[in-house]
């Protein structure tokens, strides 16, 4: 196994600071599961605020937020519309499938963002032997759309759409902060357009776990359920909900930071002619290589020998993601260790 100096395989590889560990440490806990941790308790509050939402949940992981909103919208037959390279579809272990019954209708999608004219076309005719469709699923950033931004205007028109049919629209916001940083749209803007929606702590805000699911209270009385069903209840969990209080007091405005690094790690990367480098709106690059020598995943282990990780997407295109522990210096060395690599 390596050790990587230099990590850019995601912004989940960010270790909590000194400081955030320290608010951990000093963090009024309680039972979680009874509603009576004060950490917990507050950053909920804090979220469902944030995100213009009546009530939220502390969760364990993204992916349980999803999948919670995917069981409490849906019902076995049901079909969610999501784009084609969407996380629901590529890395959540078929959760909507194996566990709701509910099946994806993928929506082929330019950087993952599709519009509400697409979904008119996805929608199911009202047939017996038909699935209903009943969600539409966003991801903000879209992850393998090279962290794109979806457009509130965009945003806007489905949420319009999604009310005027009866269905449901559920943000995944796994990187939801980086979208109102880099778009300077207000997060309760982006809350406003869908019925659930959640934000991510283990990513760009640096802390070692956690997600907040919001929505209304009807639909956090449901998903509370399927919390204690999948066995995502805690107990002293404000000592996690600290580093999360943290992170939005302190870590957002760094995320600003991030895509700066991301936009220079593109720029130098671009000026090799073996490398086609995406055009990065947050903090993901996602770049091809075209090298008689080698493909992504011969690239990936020289550079773990010089220990720098970066991800591998197929046998041409890498992703590299840049975050709090990785400094401007750390992008300019990896960026040249690339071009020496391949040259």
């Amino acid at each position: 196994m390596h050790h990587f100096r230099i990590d850019l395989r995601s912004d989940t590889k960010t270790i909590p600071s000194a400081a955030m560990r320290a608010a951990m440490a000093q963090a009024s806990v309680g039972d979680e599961q009874l509603d009576e941790d004060p950490s917990v308790n507050e950053l909920v509050a804090r979220v469902s605020t944030l995100l213009g939402k009546q009530k939220a949940l502390f969760l364990p992981s993204g992916t349980m937020c999803n999948l919670i909103a995917v069981l409490v919208h849906c019902r076995p037959g049901d079909e969610i519309i999501a784009a084609d390279n969407s996380h629901l579809i590529s890395s959540e272990s078929a959760g909507a499938t194996a566990l709701a019954g509910a099946q994806i209708r993928p929506v082929p999608a330019e950087r993952g963002i599709f519009s509400a004219e697409q979904v008119a076309i996805a929608v199911r005719p009202q047939k017996v032997n038909a699935p209903t469709t009943r969600l539409i699923h966003v991801e903000q950033t879209v992850n393998r759309g090279g962290g794109a931004i979806w457009p509130i205007d965009v945003l806007r028109d489905l949420a319009r759409f999604s009310r005027e049919r009866g269905l449901a629209m559920h943000i995944d916001g796994a990187r939801l902060m980086n979208a109102v940083v880099g778009s300077g749209v207000d997060a309760k803007d982006y809350g406003d357009c869908c019925d659930s929606v959640w934000l991510d702590l283990s990513k760009g805000l640096g802390c070692p776990m956690g997600a907040v699911l919001a929505g209304s209270d009807e639909f956090i009385e449901a998903a509370r359920r399927w919390k204690f069903r999948l066995g995502g209840a805690m107990r002293q969990a404000g000592i996690v909900a600290a580093a999360g209080l943290y992170a939005l007091e302190n870590n957002v405005s760094g995320l600003q930071t991030d895509h700066q690094k991301a936009r220079r790690f593109a720029d130098a990367l671009s000026s090799h002619e073996c490398v086609l480098v995406g055009n990065p709106e947050t903090n993901l690059v996602f770049f091809e290589i075209n090298s008689r020598r080698m493909n992504a995943a011969q690239l990936a282990h020289e550079l773990a020998l010089e220990g720098i990780g970066i991800g591998v997407e197929s046998a041409t295109l890498l992703r590299a993601v840049t975050h709090l522990d990785v400094s401007t210096a750390n992008v300019d060395e990896a960026a040249a260790t690339i071009c020496r690599i391949l040259r």
